[in-house]
């Protein structure tokens, strides 16, 4: 059996990279698993000299209109409840602020609800961190409350929290998320190993209170860049009701370099998987640019122009077929 890695080496090293080491109690029995500890055990080579690594990779900074909000897409706001998780993962983008403080201050969350509410354009909030299931479900459900009296399409909450504390998916916090008809869940896990049978059972407690389910991962050398791997993830997923959402390049995080595989064996991988899945199984593989420019697809082509309403389309096999549009019909005088 492989041996748990030596905590407290880790814990200096990851002190000498600024970035804390934390793991929850049902974590720490877990890493003698490689593909779990490999996310959060520092690695000396974090401390290398950052060839492109960027402390903010996906231009938080300078998409906050007021403490605590990102405002990227027209249609859409990030809430920024607390920067605190459970577990540190060692490939974070916001690895540079989380843990910095707790909650959200309330002069700040107001200012936040306040701009959302001045904005009637504005359909989707992202609730996110840190980890926002780490406050209290008295906590949760008073934000929720408040958002409730807003027009709004759709809640997002972004967690670890199932698959890292599901102890904390319990009756409180069940009936503050179910309360909302417009929520939707989104898990982060990027290993099979990471569905334990507590988190199992911690997300059939989240679909079984009709709350609905994505996930998004991370391709991570080391963890989870391999087709049968993700294959395994994403079919345990589909079992437990959730669908796979986003498959995430890993992004240009300071210290994170090592994660970091090149886009065509991300595209290569992708074209394995579609071979193999099911379409509701497979994520869309997505880059963030760099600077807050949002999300780009990038999973492999399947599609080139070939002349005028003519194209080249490839099958799941990679064999090419040729693609007319129709004929437009010229209109009746």
């Amino acid at each position: 059996m492989t041996r748990a890695p030596d905590l407290e080496t880790a814990r200096k090293l990851a002190e000498a990279t600024g970035f804390a080491l934390r793991t929850p109690p049902g974590w720490a029995g877990l890493l003698h698993r490689p593909g779990l500890a490999a996310q959060v055990i520092p690695q000396a080579a974090e401390l290398a000299a950052p060839a492109v690594g960027l402390t903010d990779p996906i231009g938080d900074g300078a998409f906050a209109p007021v403490p605590g909000l990102t405002h990227r897409y027209a249609d859409r706001v990030i809430l920024h409840l607390t920067r605190v998780c459970d577990l540190h993962c060692r490939f974070c983008f916001r690895r540079a602020v989380v843990g910095e403080s707790g909650p959200l201050p309330e002069a700040d969350l107001t200012r936040a609800l306040d701009y959302i509410a001045a904005r009637p354009h504005i359909r989707e909030v992202i609730l996110t961190g840190g980890d926002p299931l780490t406050l209290s479900p008295r906590r949760i459900a008073a934000v929720l409350d408040r958002l409730g009296t807003l027009d709004l399409d759709l809640i997002r909450i972004h967690s670890r929290v199932p698959v890292v504390a599901p102890d904390r998916i319990a009756d409180e916090l069940l009936s503050a998320l179910a309360a909302v008809p417009a929520l939707w869940f989104v898990l982060h896990t990027n290993h099979p190993d990471e569905l334990t049978p507590e988190a199992c059972a911690a997300i059939a407690r989240l679909t079984a209170a009709g709350i609905p389910m994505l996930s998004q991962s991370v391709l991570l050398k080391g963890v989870n860049a391999d087709p049968d791997t993700l294959e395994t993830l994403f079919r345990r997923l589909l079992r437990l009701k959730v669908k796979p959402y986003y498959l995430h390049h890993c992004d240009l995080v300071q210290g994170a370099e090592h994660f970091r595989t090149s886009i065509p064996e991300g595209q290569a991988i992708m074209a394995i998987l579609r071979q193999r899945l099911t379409g509701i199984g497979l994520p869309t593989y997505v880059l963030d640019l760099p600077g807050g420019h949002g999300k780009v697809p990038i999973g492999p082509g399947h599609l080139e122009a070939a002349g005028p309403g003519q194209w080249r389309l490839r099958d799941r096999e990679g064999h090419w077929h040729e693609y007319a549009d129709p004929t437009p019909v010229p209109a009746a005088d």
